[in-house]
């Protein structure tokens, strides 16, 4: 067995000056507690520190765990102190010159179990491994015997080596042994193959649980499986943006979208018109619902997969994003016995996750919560989640009366899509019900028009209404390459934002940590109105959208692009990117 005090670092030679190596001050301090080194080292002062140690207590978790969740310690820092705390040099893999041929050793699979990965040789039998948790001995051992190597530990943080675990297996290069298997398959004599069992083949069957995994990995929203004539392009889109990961070739492409429909329990014989369909998947222990849509196209058919993953949404309202004057409103509002609250804006951008931080609050024993949605996208204990089905005759509106019947608190319709809809939602909150919505409108006032539009009557809308959300989705800046930067009062008002004076703000650079897009995680922008009694009038008077902003600013919302603006000082979002979500049109530095 090894014992840690035997996990020397690793020589000299190997860590150069600038190369991503940071030496410990001390050898072989594992007697120190953690939180002493974090506090020695300057990352955390000692009262933060003593406060998260009370927290964990309570908590049954780590104070380095608390810090880093509360945002006062990163992932690097963290991974500084562990390795100043057992004498283990520290590897910045950003910077690090890894070498993938000795990464390789070990499968992806127990690389992410041990959160080890090795980066590189140390003389003829010593292996440099990059470890999350150097006290892991076990790992080092098992490690030791899959590679044949004596291991040499360093640390690495853990989102240092989770990026790395995912360049191991690249996609390129299934698609290419895939490919390769395809052909070998196809060498044979001629036969006849059902399409079922073409599909069943192993090279394809590799290759879409390939992309699928890889996709999860990333982050990604949504996987896109276009043919375009000549083969078929696999995109993912990640925090908002498609990006092309792969080709698929063309003799393969038939496979690739007959199996992605038989998992998905679709006819794979229908190819004229589109289906969609549901697969619920485990990957690296993690429960993952895929939504499947196929779509037949001039060049062949295609496959939509939005990816619906529990364990990466956030469902908390103060880690949304909202600030604290907007989330105090917006609490405010679905805290009422009843009322109607809306949330708007377009597609993809956090509407029903917004609605499901607040279901969050919502959910106690003494309320009966019930949902109708189309699709429901997370199951939540505790509430009943109605999924609307237009085959057999169950609609928003057919399902938002028999839910009339069954004595809810709080009613969330999934989406206000007609005025049916929209009337039986406008007369359960004024009969005594809490009912949450979405609506499909470029800002906050916008709504109230809208539903007026579809005929609903204005007094109604008037005494039903209690706020509304509009909200964004931007990219946050990723933390470790951003670059600070000045802009200039008169671009920000080029781009629409009211300002007198230059601001101080922080520009995308991009590093190995996003994949050099700069960014890292999305954050929302919102746009939160109170339906005061000024605007009440206005809406019985059918007043325009354009004078219901200016009373709503009055009374002290923020737009959409001030909130905007508002994250660009503090630093979370850039201006090109707040520019973008908003539609103000591409800024320029």
């Amino acid at each position: 067995m090894t014992d840690i005090h035997s996990l020397r670092p690793v020589e000299a030679p190997v860590a150069d000056a600038g190369n991503g190596v940071t030496r410990p001050r001390m050898r072989g301090g594992g007697a120190r507690f953690l939180t002493d080194v974090i506090v020695e080292l300057g990352f955390v002062d000692r009262d933060r520190v003593e406060q998260a140690i009370d927290t964990a207590r309570m908590t049954s978790t780590t104070p380095e765990s608390v810090l880093v969740e509360n945002g006062a310690l990163t992932q690097t820092a963290l991974s500084r102190a562990i390795a100043e705390r057992y004498g283990l040099d520290h590897l910045d893999l950003t910077v690090f010159n890894v070498d993938m041929g000795a990464a390789n050793l070990i499968h992806s699979g127990a690389a992410k179990r041990y959160e080890a990965v090795p980066v590189g040789y140390l003389g003829e039998r010593g292996l440099i491994v990059a470890m999350a948790d150097p006290a892991n001995v076990l790992a080092v051992d098992d490690i030791a015997l899959m590679t044949g190597f004596e291991v040499r530990a360093a640390v690495a943080s853990r989102e240092d080596i989770a990026g790395l675990i995912s360049r191991l297996t690249r996609l390129d290069d299934v698609v290419a042994n895939a490919s390769i298997e395809s052909e070998e398959a196809e060498a044979g004599p001629a036969e006849i193959v059902d399409l079922r069992d073409s599909a069943e083949e192993a090279p394809v069957i590799k290759l879409v649980n390939q992309i699928i995994a890889q996709a999860v990995e990333q982050g990604a929203s949504d996987i896109h499986l276009a043919p375009d004539g000549t083969q078929l392009r696999v995109r993912f889109r990640i925090d908002g943006v498609l990006s092309e990961t792969a080709t698929v070739p063309r003799r393969m492409v038939n496979g690739v979208i007959s199996r992605v429909k038989i998992m998905s329990d679709l006819d794979i014989a229908e190819k004229r018109l589109p289906q969609d369909g549901r697969v619920g998947l485990t990957i690296e222990g993690r429960h993952v619902d895929l939504r499947v849509v196929t779509l037949p196209s001039v060049h062949g058919e295609g496959a939509v997969m939005r990816i619906l993953d529990k364990s990466a949404v956030v469902m908390e309202l103060e880690k949304l994003g909202m600030l604290e004057a907007e989330r105090t409103r917006f609490r405010r509002a679905f805290k009422q016995a009843y009322g109607a609250v809306l949330v708007t804006g377009p597609t993809g951008s956090g509407k029903s996750t917004s609605l499901y931080a607040a279901l969050g609050e919502l959910n106690t024993p003494d309320k009966n919560v019930i949902t109708i949605e189309d699709p429901v996208e997370y199951q939540l204990d505790g509430i009943t989640q109605v999924q609307v089905n237009n085959r057999a005759g169950l609609t928003f509106a057919t399902g938002l009366r028999s839910m009339m019947r069954a004595d809810p608190d709080v009613i969330m319709v999934g989406e206000i899509r007609d005025a049916e809809a929209a009337q039986i939602a406008v007369e359960a909150a004024l009969t005594g019900h809490l009912v949450l919505s979405t609506l499909h409108t470029n800002d906050a006032p916008t709504a109230i028009t809208r539903l007026t539009e579809m005929g609903i009557e204005p007094f109604l809308v008037a005494s039903a209404i209690d706020c509304v959300v509009a909200q964004r989705l931007a990219r946050t800046l990723c933390q470790h390459c951003k670059a600070r930067t000045m802009l200039s009062a008169e671009l920000l008002r080029e781009n629409g934002f009211h300002a007198r004076h230059d601001i101080e703000a922080y520009e995308p650079v991009g590093c190995a940590r996003c994949g050099q897009s700069g960014y890292k995680g999305r954050i929302g922008i919102y746009e939160v109105m109170t339906v005061t009694d000024e605007i009440r009038k206005l809406t019985i008077a059918r007043a325009s959208a354009d004078e219901i902003v200016e009373v709503a600013v009055r009374a002290g919302m923020r737009r959409l692009r001030e909130d905007g603006l508002e994250k660009i000082r503090l630093g979370r979002t850039s201006l090109t990117e707040v520019a973008r979500v908003t539609g103000t049109g591409a800024a320029t530095y």
